[in-house]
């Protein structure tokens, strides 16, 4: 089975730890690197106050601030550590071709694409890809999406799986590209056990890199042509969005009132 990678250019798990997984099961054929203009983030912005509003958009902005302050050092950390532990897994660096393209949507991007010839294309980028670049491949191209789908389709879906109390569905749904937003053929469902501690960003990391060999034995399915998708039928379907902290801090509040309190713990932590 020929693979190729969609990414983008600052996603080091991505770009080489992918990279080196992809290649340890079948011939990896390159990567379709993607570096963003500056314009892509006030798009973004726009399209979000758009979607939610100016206020909602603050709390957005809040939650962004929040989360670079307490967390973002301890996820570089992290990410480096496991980046590590891939290149020690995974020590075959094939060296295949990248091309760096400010969109994924691109026409050199289609044209390297078509040129590499895969059979299949794991996409792990923000922007939503056209239907002349996802049908490319002959076994389509899959995402490894953040949430539990079609209950989490769209952005963060862990995050809120987790800020809605729902535990159980905290994970990343493998599913093959369609036109619409995260309503293809499901493949597989990949559920992590949320640390309380961590941030939505290392969740969202180890709902994948907790499971790459199962996920590498479902994408060998397909190319079998025994994989079958996942019946979604009658379940709920909820498009999400950015993170916020006012539903974050709900969530620490509801964690903290569920939890039991045991003075005698207390007393002697203290």
């Amino acid at each position: 089975m020929r693979t190729l990678l969609i990414c983008h250019e600052d996603a080091a798990l991505d770009r080489e730890g992918l990279a080196r997984w992809l290649g340890s099961f079948s011939t990896f054929t390159g990567a379709v690197v993607i570096r963003e203009p500056g314009g892509r983030l006030r798009k973004r912005i726009s399209r979000e106050i758009k979607r939610v509003g100016l206020w909602r958009f603050l709390d957005v902005l809040a939650f962004r601030a929040y989360h670079r302050f307490a967390h973002a050092a301890e996820d570089r950390r992290w990410e480096a550590c496991e980046l590590t532990r891939l290149r020690t897994v995974y020590p075959r660096d094939l060296g295949a071709p990248e091309i760096v393209v400010s969109s994924p949507n691109a026409a050199e991007a289609q044209q390297f694409i078509a040129a590499q010839q895969p059979d299949l294309v794991i996409a792990r980028c923000k922007t939503l890809l056209a239907e002349r670049i996802f049908s490319i491949p002959r076994l389509g191209t899959f995402v490894m999406h953040p949430g539990i789908c079609p209950e989490y389709r769209n952005a963060h879906g862990c995050f809120w799986a987790m800020a809605t109390g729902d535990r159980a569905n905290v994970g990343m749904t493998l599913l093959r590209i369609d036109k619409g937003v995260d309503t293809g053929p499901v493949f597989g469902y990949f559920r992590v056990d949320a640390d309380p501690a961590d941030s939505h960003v290392l969740t969202q990391h180890r709902a994948v890199l907790d499971h790459l060999d199962a996920i590498r034995d479902r994408l060998l399915d397909i190319e079998a042509g025994t994989a079958r998708p996942i019946d979604t039928t009658g379940r709920k379907s909820a498009a999400w969005g950015q993170p916020w902290l006012s539903a974050y801090m709900r969530m620490r509040t509801r964690r903290h009132i569920a939890e039991p309190h045991h003075p005698e713990v207390s007393a002697t932590l203290r």
